[in-house]
């Protein structure tokens, strides 16, 4: 893992964002893997910045979320194909035929979590998965168990993810789903490129085990020590207890 650290969860969101117009400069066609959640906010609006000011085409991007909760509908304000429309969506030049989310709603989920999969296939992989960190150590909605589900599948949430995304549902965590379809963990780990943003003191410890700490199920992205090519990109705060380890 390729660690770098920056001063403050803006200044990480700012060159993570210029990172992704570097390698969409280098590849206009280039597949990336997208998450949600809080930390993810300020990293898209850094990109539609540099999409209105023209250091960044979104034309022949195509894309890929990694969730969507069970039970809320894509025209539901909680849903996360709202959320990427209200924080990126709709602000920049990708085209909605190359965004690609799973559909919470869908009359067989196992189907949907297999039509997520050939779409994946038929754009030629993933060139760049761009990871959030759950406090229990989960990526996408791959939770802490004794094993994980290799390709995209609906899965249970943990307290901990619903407490996460309460703020998506009135700050009620009762209100958050006990359910979500997720990109597996074979399917993230196929990613070409992996980089991992992670900011926050929350997430310190989560950090520490995940870097420093053995290989094991129970942190779901302590798998990403398997992968060729990962970067771990953090502010201060949540590399505060790497020295430690």
């Amino acid at each position: 893992m390729k660690i770098q650290i920056f001063p403050s969860p803006s200044a990480a969101a700012r060159a993570l964002a210029r990172e992704i117009a570097r390698s969409v400069s280098r590849n206009p066609r280039l597949v990336v893997g997208l998450p949600t959640g809080r930390t993810s906010i300020p990293l898209y609006a850094e990109l539609v910045a540099l999409c209105r000011s023209r250091e960044i085409d979104f034309s022949k991007v195509t894309t890929f979320n990694l969730d969507e909760f069970v039970g809320v509908p894509p025209d539901d304000p909680r849903s996360y194909h709202a959320f990427m429309r209200r924080h990126l969506f709709d602000h920049v030049n990708l085209s909605a035929h190359r965004t690609h989310l799973l559909n919470g709603v869908a009359r067989n989920m196992a189907d949907e979590c297999a039509r997520f999969e050939r779409a994946i296939d038929r754009a030629g992989g993933i060139d760049l998965m761009v990871l959030g960190l759950g406090r229990n150590g989960h990526i996408g909605f791959n939770e802490p168990d004794r094993s994980l589900v290799t390709h995209t599948h609906r899965t249970r949430l943990s307290a901990s993810s619903r407490r996460a995304n309460a703020f998506l549902f009135g700050h009620r965590v009762l209100r958050v789903p006990h359910e979500a379809l997720s990109m597996g963990m074979g399917t993230i780990l196929r990613s070409r490129r992996i980089v991992l943003f992670v900011t926050g003191r929350s997430k310190a410890h989560t950090v520490e085990r995940v870097i420093g700490g053995r290989l094991t199920t129970r942190v779901p992205a302590s798998l990403l020590q398997l992968h060729r090519d990962v970067d771990v990109w953090l502010d201060e705060a949540a590399a505060s207890l790497m020295s430690s380890s």
